[in-house]
């Protein structure tokens, strides 16, 4: 498990047209590419787009960090001052997510690998 910044997330509105522009900032296709969430490799990078159109508050990417205990980092956040944004929960295959906000609302993400 990587100690950096795993995967970072952009929500967006229009998934076809967010999928041209990042295939092509990027210069690669897709290596994900479904309905509910596109994602690219880059150099062990990944970076996935996300059709929800911002909702939640969440305005610009999320850094997501790999962790051992979600529930655990999750709850020592909020210990420390963050506020619960998204309480950890599967997004399939047992791939556990959620997020707190910081204490000037910027969004910090974890991801639990199954």
């Amino acid at each position: 498990m990587s100690s950096g910044i795993n995967v970072i997330i952009y929500h967006v509105q229009d998934l076809a047209r967010s999928k041209a522009l990042f295939s092509t900032f990027l210069g690669a296709e897709p290596s994900t590419d479904s309905p509910y969430y596109v994602g690219f490799e880059l150099d062990g990078q990944q970076i996935g787009l996300v059709p929800d159109g911002q909702q939640g508050g969440t305005n610009g990417p999320v850094c997501f960090r790999d962790v051992p205990d979600i529930a655990a980092a999750h709850q020592a956040l909020v210990a420390a001052g963050a506020e619960s944004h998204e309480e950890p929960h599967d997004v399939g295959g047992g791939l556990l997510v959620g997020s707190v906000k910081d204490t000037d609302g910027n969004v910090i993400g974890l991801r639990q690998q199954p």
